[in-house]
């Protein structure tokens, strides 16, 4: 297949030739610019035409290239991206099943309640996560990847399955009910730590649902898709995996509706709940498999690409520099060092002890207007269907902002949502009876409004979380080092997420001990909300800058590696060279997301009489191209 050839701009800079391998017979024309294609040469990557998948473009080939280059395969980024999303869309159906399920069980539980949530949160689900961790260091260092992969998910999916066929069938058997009323009737300020022993089979399916979160949403499947996504990909396809994905929402809400409302049709005497979980937790077994066999699907082909890559170059790999693998130890105490790193953890952390400041108490309100388990199972699922409703138009939105505003606009919008409206319920909690009169009005009392309100808090909340938090911080992944991207990202996504709960959780006990009840601390919990969402907005700020600085130094990078090639090794080169060259200018990078949502850099002419500062990056040279070969071999 012989390559075709067109000119384009590459990041802006001057004039660049473009390749693409067409089948024998159809090259050249415009007509063939818009066909699918691709082909590597000296591991340079071709820049397509606006609408196709950009990778790089390949300045001044030389004429002594061969006019048949081997075209290294490469999985087809639409059989990519339907795979990932069947994927994802598979793990947020279980997530929202179990994240429904796992407060049913806990609030409604015989002695339990919502105030059980912030001690569970702090005792029992960071110690478990932090243990978590620390394994998969271990493992990280042990097992190969897809081996890894399959060693965190398949535990999950075992204990779910068991859970609903064995453990809850035997729960009069397993719960030591008597023990704890004794302690409970000695210590009434206890009910809420005991409650966690009491129906403790309850608590430890809270957990294994929250680490589901953390483990195989953020850990297992966006550290795989970081892995074979490069950044100019994931800001396409990200928000498109998000929108089919948070389909799932609603079809998993509906399906919570539909098995909470089976008790109806059961005859007197047989456990409705029961029978409601059986069908639940079946679900997610089976959608725990169609993970694993989707993951299974893409490792596979992600290996014949890399073999069939390496016979294509000869059989000769490229050779990374080697790197003594970390201990947990020396893991946390890199990790701690690199401001990257803490500001990730800090907009995770934030964001935890935010929404955790808040769903305490609307849980709580649900527990009082739905005291039984089918009826709060059922209103979660309405809640979770409106939840995907959102999220799916926000995931729309999301390209627009992402192109409009970039990766620092992005990341601030949910902070401010969260914080708007979390305003808002707390007003209506403090203020409620104020409202009664004018809420008969509408057929509804003040906790039915709270409810009400909470829940929308919530569904704004999240589905900004969904459609810009989650991209924007998977994205701030992608230009790490291998090692720091897998051990951060286990520490970022499976401590500091359950962190920020917990420590919502630990100001919320805190407040509760010295105010007597979580209503008599609402007032304070606003407070400690405002104060999240400032130190949430400086990291994600502190944070727009190194991302956008790394992104700048990979562009330069690949444009020397693309010169290098295509010049026999010349950087930066003036046109002529010796006496009668261009006189040199100072030019300054700049970079901006362009229409197509992909972050664009490119080095303009210094304007006269510009002042230069200390956040330049200026650089003396003959043309805007010259510029950035003399940045790139500066690195």
């Amino acid at each position: 297949m012989p390559p075709s050839k067109g000119e384009g701009e590459f990041l802006g800079i001057g004039k660049a030739t473009w390749l693409k391998i067409v089948p024998l017979g159809k090259a050249g024309g415009k007509k063939d610019r818009k066909k699918k294609g691709g082909v590597g040469w000296g591991g340079v990557g071709w820049g397509a035409p606006r609408g196709c998948l950009p990778l790089l473009c390949v300045p001044s080939i030389p004429s002594n290239v061969p006019s048949h280059m081997p075209s290294p395969p490469s999985l087809s980024p639409s059989s990519s991206l339907h795979s990932q999303g069947f994927m994802f869309f598979c793990i947020l159906f279980n997530y929202t099943i179990l994240r429904d399920t796992k407060d049913v069980l806990v609030v409604t539980a015989p002695g339990s309640g919502a105030e059980v949530i912030p001690f569970l949160k702090t005792w029992v689900n960071l110690p478990m996560a932090i243990g978590f961790t620390v394994i998969y260091a271990r493992l990280a260092n042990a097992l190969s990847p897809e081996a890894l992969f399959y060693a965190c998910l398949l535990p999950f999916i075992a204990f779910f399955g068991a859970f609903a066929f064995v453990l809850y069938p035997a729960r009069d058997f397993l719960h030591p009910v008597a023990w704890c009323e004794k302690v409970v009737a000695a210590a009434p300020r206890l009910s809420a730590p005991v409650a966690i022993i009491r129906n403790w089979t309850f608590c430890l399916f809270y957990v294994m649902a929250e680490l589901w979160g953390s483990v195989v949403v953020s850990l297992l499947f966006w550290g795989f898709a970081n892995q074979i996504t490069t950044v100019d990909e994931a800001k396409t396809f990200y928000p498109l995996f998000g929108l089919g994905a948070n389909v799932a929402l609603i079809f998993s809400g509906r399906a919570v509706k539909y098995f909470s409302q089976v008790r109806a049709s059961l005859p007197p005497g047989v456990d409705g709940w029961g029978v409601s979980l059986r069908g639940m937790m079946t679900m997610v077994v089976i959608g725990g498999f169609c993970v694993a066999g989707t993951y299974a699907f893409l490792a596979r082909q992600q290996a014949k690409i890399a073999a069939a890559g390496l016979a294509a170059s000869g059989g000769v790999a490229k050779k990374k520099k080697a790197k003594a693998h970390m201990g947990v130890g020396e893991s946390f105490t890199f990790l701690a060092k690199s401001p990257y790193i803490r500001d990730l953890a800090t907009l995770v952390v934030a964001y935890g002890i935010s929404i955790n400041l808040v769903e305490v108490t609307w849980k709580s309100k649900i527990k009082a207007q739905f005291p039984n388990p089918n009826d709060y199972s059922a209103f979660m699922g309405d809640f979770s269907t409106a939840t995907g409703v959102a999220t799916f138009l926000m995931m729309i939105a999301s390209r627009y902002i992402f192109r409009r505003f970039g990766w620092g606009g992005a990341a601030i919008i949910t902070p401010t949502v969260l914080l708007v409206t979390g305003v808002a319920f707390f007003a209506l909690v403090l203020s409620g009876n104020t409202f009664a009169p004018g809420l008969a009005q509408l057929g509804l009392t003040p906790l039915m409004a709270a409810v009400l309100v909470g829940a929308a808090q919530n569904v704004f909340s999240k589905s900004a979380k969904y459609s810009l938090f989650d991209p924007c911080k998977e994205m701030a992944y992608i230009p790490l080092d291998p090692e720091v991207q897998l051990k951060g990202k286990a520490a970022i996504d499976v401590v500091c997420n359950p962190l920020g709960k917990s420590g919502g959780s630990a100001v919320q006990q805190v407040l509760i001990l010295a105010f007597g009840s979580l209503a008599a601390s609402t007032p304070y919990l606003g407070v400690v909300l405002l104060g999240c969402v400032i130190a949430w907005l400086k990291a994600a700020k502190s944070l727009d800058g190194q991302f956008t600085a790394l992104q700048k130094d990979q562009q330069l990078a690949k444009l020397a590696e693309a010169k290098s090639v295509g010049s026999g090794g010349g950087l930066g080169t003036a046109p002529g060279g010796g006496v009668g060259s261009p006189a040199l200018k100072k030019y300054k990078f700049v970079s901006a997301v362009n229409e197509a949502g992909f972050l664009e850099g490119k080095f303009v002419p210094l304007a006269e009489g510009e002042a230069v500062t200390a956040s330049m990056d200026v650089v003396e040279a003959t043309s805007a191209e010259d510029a950035a070969g003399r940045a790139a071999a500066r690195k």
